[in-house]
């Protein structure tokens, strides 16, 4: 087997823990460092799975985890950071997580050996993005691919949906409880691609000599507006509601209140800023994604109802947790 031992930093997360699944399944040794262990305790259970707490932004302790290390997966991304000062491109929390951490990664790779790398972006991704999340994630993707020694692949996914995603269960849970759901950026575009095909694209990736050096997009098979998705996750979760667009100026109002939600952000003016930019494959859904990573995205109409409507026992879990706040 090739790269018999995946370090997957931020293996604990939404598509962490499939891929972690799929690579011990696969017979992989992984290792998986969190902050908190307890978060990754549903990981523990896999065999050939390590869980250990370490903090990654250290760099002694990042060059320790790389130890008999065959290759680096990494999926660390947030979605909201404090804005930056005054002429730079992103925020410090942006700048920590998506262009520092890189940095200490593939610095660490390199003083320990580490020759492979999988690093996930964002689709859309640009330098000269209109919000700094994306400029952030741009910025990282340099980072990636800086060091000619590093067998370096990136993917890009649309927005991951699967049963614990924050995704399409936000939406859902918003309209248990309102009548109607006001939405800035209502004909936004996104291309959703299921969590697992997105773990199994970097499983198959991880020994193929064709993906290194390559950036690939991760996207499903179809195209929907921002109004769409929220209209079907109330539709599947059994409480459809009206789904009211808004004009620019009430949704950035809407964005700026939901930044200081009560529980941390639902959304953020950067989230609107990004869906000035289609969240879409540059082919659309006529090109499929390369033959080579071996994967026919499913469609989320086939997955979605399920866990939205509480099919799925990770949903009532989930559910559970969003009441207590957890």
């Amino acid at each position: 087997m090739r790269y018999p031992t995946v370090l997957v930093i931020g293996g604990s997360g939404f598509v962490g823990s499939s891929l972690v699944a799929q690579l011990s399944n696969a017979g992989h040794v992984v290792v998986v460092p969190t902050r908190n262990r307890e978060r990754a305790k549903a990981l523990i259970t896999l065999p050939t799975v390590d869980v250990v707490e370490a903090d990654v932004h250290d760099d002694a302790v990042l060059r320790g985890l790389m130890q008999d290390v065959d290759a680096v997966v990494n999926l660390v991304g947030i979605l909201h950071s404090r804005a930056g000062a005054a002429g730079t491109p992103y925020g410090p929390d942006f700048e920590r997580a998506h262009v520092e951490l890189p940095k200490r990664i593939v610095a660490a790779c390199v003083a320990s050996g580490v020759s492979r790398y999988l690093h996930m972006s964002a689709l859309g991704a640009d330098v000269s993005g209109p919000s700094m999340y994306l400029r952030s994630k741009a910025a990282g993707e340099l980072v990636a691919r800086s060091e000619p020694s590093l067998k370096t692949t990136i993917f890009r996914p649309s927005v991951v949906f699967g049963a614990g995603d924050h995704f399409l269960n936000m939406f859902a849970s918003m309209q248990r409880i309102l009548p109607l759901v006001p939405l800035g950026g209502a004909e936004a575009k996104f291309q959703p691609i299921h969590v697992e095909d997105v773990a199994r694209a970097f499983v198959n990736a991880l020994a193929c000599e064709q993906t290194i050096g390559r950036t690939y997009e991760l996207a499903g098979p179809m195209v929907y507006s921002l109004r769409q998705l929220v209209q079907l996750a109330g539709l599947y979760a059994g409480y459809p509601r009206p789904v009211i667009g808004l004009p620019p100026s009430l949704a950035r109002l809407q964005a700026l209140l939901l930044e200081y939600a009560p529980f941390g952000p639902i959304m953020s003016r950067d989230n609107l800023a990004s869906m000035q930019v289609d969240n879409v494959a540059k082919g659309g859904t006529t090109s499929p994604i390369a033959p080579e990573l071996g994967i026919t995205p499913v469609a989320l109409e086939a997955i979605a109802p399920q866990y939205l409507s509480g099919r799925f026992p990770r949903a009532r879990y989930d559910d559970y947790r969003a009441s207590a706040h957890r």
